[in-house]
């Protein structure tokens, strides 16, 4: 089933983006882009605010078991993992887990910490989705957002659902106990898996009002820092909007990309929204157009240098096992060809 909305997701993507750009005039955006000049490069480094807030928030999550560079790292690697790889959405948890474990051994530990901020993550998303609606509806007006506005309220039972059962506790022991009926208890998918303590970690941590509230704040912070991307472009494009602004479209293309997870990378829907919500604040089409096709190309090379250099990093550690394994071989080769030479 996934791999069907994946592939149909790509069509419909590139759909949007062809329509933009036939409607709004790609030689015009060009022109804009070209005045706008190299400034915007400035706009990848940047990025590396948000996702330090947001690496923050799960530190404390780990419970400072890992140092902050590194988990920030690991935060790069995971969102270029979601965005620009065909994962619906969730292989950059993963792919997070495995990494944090070279530092973090404790693989319960890890993998309840990343559910938690999975859930801390969703909570976010609907204060955020919920100030840009606020933000939308004071500073323009616009009736027609009120309909996000009911779209949002009628999806907050499914988030509330999952966090009810993981809060309840002994969900993960069941689907452990489930896939050892299905595949066996000396199946290599289950080798090393502890429901039953992870459940429990995940309690530990989710009855911590207190660490959940930290979380929550960097990780909002982190959020709205990211709309400072929105601002600076738009003034570097020549069409400056509020702060107010700024936040408003960052956190209802938040919002809509999330709810289109079909579509990978949110391609084409994230643009449509940028552009709506840009002309929403008085900003041209041009200019919008401009501003998503900035943010899709900051979003494509930020990741790509962190897919690069995990890459790069799984090939060093490989390196070195295999260094380390063989020393211990050489060694033992040497001690017996010396002592064949003794006997000789």
């Amino acid at each position: 089933m996934s791999k069907w909305i994946k592939w149909l997701g790509w069509p419909i993507g590139i759909a949007i983006l062809i329509v933009l750009g036939l409607r709004d005039g790609v030689g015009d955006v060009v022109h804009m882009l070209g005045r706008a000049g190299c400034a915007l490069l400035w706009l990848v480094p940047f990025h590396a605010l948000p996702l330090l807030l947001d690496a923050h928030a799960w530190r404390l999550l780990l419970a400072r078991r890992a140092s902050l560079p590194f988990l920030w790292w690991i935060a790069t690697v995971r969102e270029a993992v979601n965005r620009l790889l065909p994962v619906v959405g969730v292989g950059g948890e993963i792919v997070g887990i495995r990494l944090a474990r070279w530092r973090v051994p404790d693989a319960s530990a890890v993998t309840a910490s990343v559910i938690v901020e999975v859930l801390v993550t969703i909570v976010v998303q609907y204060a955020f989705a919920s100030l840009g609606l606020v933000l939308v509806i004071a500073m323009t007006h616009d009736v027609g957002a009120k309909t996000i506005g009911l779209a949002m309220l009628l999806s907050i039972p499914l988030p509330l659902l999952a966090i009810v059962l993981v809060r309840r506790g002994g969900i993960f022991h069941a689907i452990e106990r489930f896939a050892g009926r299905l595949l066996g208890d000396s199946h290599t998918l289950l080798q090393g898996v502890d429901g039953k303590r992870l459940d429990a970690d995940i309690d530990a941590l989710m009855s911590r009002a207190g660490l959940l509230f930290r979380a929550f704040f960097w990780q909002f912070l982190g959020y709205a820092s990211g709309a400072l991307e929105n601002y600076w472009a738009l003034k570097l494009l020549g069409h400056p909007v509020s702060i107010g602004g700024a936040l408003a479209i960052e956190a209802m293309t938040q919002a809509v990309r999330h709810a289109a997870f079909m579509v990978p990378g949110g391609l084409g829907v994230q643009e449509a929204t940028v552009v709506l919500l840009a002309q929403t604040f008085g900003v041209d089409r041009e200019a919008a157009l401009s501003l998503a096709l900035v943010k899709r190309g900051r979003e494509v090379v930020f990741g790509c240098l962190a897919l690069g250099s995990w890459q790069l990093a799984e090939l060093v550690r490989t390196r070195s096992r295999i260094r380390a394994h063989a020393a211990p071989q050489a060694a033992h080769d040497a001690e017996a060809g010396r002592e064949t030479e003794r006997l000789h």
